[in-house]
């Protein structure tokens, strides 16, 4: 172990002596993130604070990773509280596993556990999983589907009609299904009708029921896996994930989907997200080569003190290694941005949470700065 960390410090130190940065540090295994489009990577694993829609409303939020096992499950927590606009959601702090972009027919298992619990007051949330599609492995998302473990205080699901279209028994438990648009992408929520606290199921179940009864195609690419809660209000409230795992497993090796996807496995580019100062926003990028045969068993920052920052404080990508084309750069940002709560047009009906995607409605306005692999920290 001693000697995987020394061999990723001194990748890490080269990186960035290269870009003129300062030394790079290993991260503590339990870290805390609390800036708005924060983030952490380590293992099989980037979590993300999401704070997309802070804006609409009151409150704060931060997200701490407690311990990843060698096996692969993940231990996270994120504390808020927020008031105002409760019919919005505000945030999506969440866990999205890092794995190839492949076809759903190329797909042969998506095991997961999910063990999780709430506490807080007055709590309006969902637990969820949220997973993305589309046609093409570079292509802009064409379905979203959301696996909800627990409603909380009346939390609904974005739906066309407000009603349930199927109510499947799935991984051990009882789901009703909804579906409606949010702005291009469709989206399908499965609701269960009892709070799922301790999850194992495989994933892939989910996605073959709607290829088998809704019409999704099993050629659309798996682009992301994300696992998190979406919170309305509460207070004091602290979602927390004792386990979590997730894999998934082709049937063959997959082949490289694009000539990019190729390259990635050569040289990974990041983007760190935006850094939130008092009067600016400053996004910084950077790149590292990586050996294919190299994969990362912890997590490594990188400083730099922003211009527009304080020189108490520093802007930190994670510089990370990889050997294929990974869903990471596919996550948070550009995805959670919900329909304005009363601008559906005819016909939609938004239940708990806003949605409806008609004809009319609008987006409310999350930043697309790219959130791939950053973290806020203080120079050391």
């Amino acid at each position: 172990m001693n000697a995987l960390i020394t061999t990723a410090l001194f990748t890490g130190a080269a990186v960035a002596a290269a870009h003129g940065d300062a030394p790079s540090r290993i991260v503590p295994r339990a870290t805390s993130i609390c800036g708005q489009w924060d983030s952490v990577e380590t293992g099989a694993y980037t979590i993300y604070q999401d704070l997309w829609n802070e804006a609409s409303g009151t409150g704060s939020q931060c997200t701490t990773v407690d311990s990843v096992t060698d096996d692969g499950v993940l231990a996270w927590s994120t504390s808020w509280s927020w008031t105002g606009n409760s019919s919005q959601v505000k945030s999506f702090a969440n866990t999205v596993t890092n794995t190839s972009i492949v076809t759903l027919a190329d797909i042969s298992a998506i095991p997961s556990i999910w063990s999780w619990s709430y506490t807080g007051t007055d709590i309006v949330a969902d637990v969820a999983y949220d997973l993305f599609t589309s046609s093409s492995a570079t292509g802009s998302d064409e379905y979203e589907i959301m696996i909800w473990l627990d409603a909380l205080g009346g939390a609904g699901p974005i739906s066309s009609t407000g009603s349930a279209v199927a109510t499947p028994d799935i991984a051990g438990s009882t789901w009703d299904l909804y579906s409606g648009p949010n702005g291009d992408t469709q989206v399908f929520s499965f609701v269960a009708t009892a709070a799922v606290s301790d999850f194992d199921g495989d994933l892939l179940d989910f996605l073959s029921y709607l290829v088998e009864n809704e019409g999704m195609s099993d050629s659309q690419y798996l682009l992301s896996i994300g696992a998190g809660s979406e919170p309305f209000t509460g207070t004091s409230a602290v979602f927390s994930v004792a386990s979590f795992s997730a894999d998934l497993s082709t049937g063959a090796v997959a082949a490289a989907t694009t000539s990019a996807a190729a390259a990635a496995a050569a040289t990974t580019t990041t983007s760190s997200a935006a850094v939130v100062a008092t009067t600016s926003v400053e996004a910084a990028t950077t790149s590292v080569e990586a050996s294919a045969a190299t994969t990362p068993t912890t997590f490594i920052v990188q400083t730099s003190t922003s211009s527009a920052s304080s020189s108490s404080s520093a802007s930190s990508s994670v510089v990370v290694e990889s050997s294929s084309a990974l869903n990471t750069g596919k996550s948070c940002a550009s995805r959670h941005a919900r329909p304005s709560q009363g601008s559906a047009g005819s016909g939609a009906l938004i239940t708990g949470r806003p949605g409806g995607g008609k004809a009319g409605a609008t987006v409310s306005g999350r930043a697309a700065t790219p959130v791939t692999t950053s973290t806020t920290a203080p120079v050391s």
